[in-house]
């Protein structure tokens, strides 16, 4: 997993698309990174979410709702430094569980912010001081007691399991269901959008996380579920998220200065006309079948990892062509080819 910051603003329906965009810019952009889905893309992406997500996959069937927050817990634990630290910290002082905070919060802890999901707002926790927003209760409260690498992490591990508790009723499966079922009527051009949303607006409320790592742990999560649960698939498919690797795709092949969409990485680019929208408009572009006959033909998140997978790619082995940040040729390039030639995607 990506291991760089992100932006958390919240999410729109795409605001670019074949008829309101600049034409040239977006045919220009689907040429571009078709090409590229050719050389880089993956044609047992699913294959492959599933194939290393089998418990995933058994929690969700078994409506585990304590292995899911442990998975989650421990994906969400990676944010805010490199995945090095984040395991090395792991390995050596473990992750908070479901049952370590069910048995804590059963303890009935006297502070009040423990009560529920709507009190826990404000906890304020901070593990180099050890302070919080009841200093009066610290002393015995048990959220400190987890030797996670920051505060940060304490609380949202409480948060989210009070989330959990509150309002998903201890059945995350049985909650993420219920969102989409509610979201998916009327099928028309929203659904979705609509979808996506149910789930991600609620979430995005659990204290520290951030809308980047959640959209990539809930696309792994839909992907991973049983094949007949349909719904959660057609939502995994298209959710995505921006990290400095897309971006930067989008910058070094000149995406982004041929929409005229220049900005710097950051909340633009989730805002309309940026990032988002883009790849979004442009995996409509792109009939994802071609490059594997069960995939659904509009597949953003196929397209996102593609972009991710060439831009690892990219850092490692080559250099962009300073003549020509177009050039798909350039992009693969060995340093001793890096040139301006025929082969620019113009």
């Amino acid at each position: 997993m990506p291991t760089i910051s992100c932006p958390e603003p919240p999410r729109s329906a795409p605001k670019i698309d074949a008829r309101a965009a600049d034409q040239s810019a977006l045919d220009h952009a689907a040429r571009l990174v078709h090409r590229v889905c050719c050389l880089a893309g993956s044609p047992g992406f699913v294959d492959e979410i599933r194939a290393d997500n089998r418990a995933i996959r058994s929690a969700i069937k078994d409506r585990d709702t304590a292995g899911l927050f442990d998975w989650l817990m421990t994906i969400l634990s990676y944010q805010g430094v490199s995945d090095r630290v984040a395991h090395d910290y792991m390995d050596q002082h473990g992750c908070v569980t479901w049952r370590e905070i069910e048995r804590a919060v059963a303890s009935r802890p006297s502070c009040p912010k423990l009560q529920s999901y709507w009190q826990f707002y404000g906890c304020r926790y901070h593990k180099t001081s050890g302070t919080c927003a009841e200093p009066d209760h610290v002393a015995q409260c048990p959220l400190p007691t987890h030797v996670l690498r920051n505060g940060r992490l304490n609380q949202t591990a409480y948060s989210l399991y009070l989330f959990i508790r509150d309002i998903a009723g201890n059945d995350l499966v049985g909650w993420i269901e219920a969102q989409l079922a509610s979201a998916a009527a009327p099928a028309d051009a929203h659904r979705h959008t609509r979808m996506r949303e149910a789930l991600l607006d609620p979430l995005r409320h659990v204290y520290g996380v951030s809308d980047k790592v959640l959209s990539m742990a809930l696309s792994v999560l839909l992907l991973a579920a049983p094949k007949n649960m349909r719904l959660w698939t057609e939502v995994g498919v298209g959710m995505v998220a921006i990290d400095t690797l897309v971006h930067n795709f989008l910058v070094r092949t000149g995406i982004l200065r041929r929409f005229d969409a220049d900005h710097p990485y950051g909340p633009a680019c989730y805002q309309p006309g940026g990032c988002a929208d883009i790849i979004e408009a442009v995996a409509k572009e792109i009939d994802a079948r071609e490059f594997n006959v069960k995939f659904p033909k509009t597949f953003p998140r196929f397209v996102h990892a593609t972009a991710t997978a060439s831009t690892t790619t990219l850092a490692a082995t080559t250099r962009i062509a300073k003549c020509a940040p177009c050039a798909i040729g350039c992009l693969y390039a060995t340093p001793s080819k890096v040139r301006a030639s025929k082969n620019c995607v113009k």
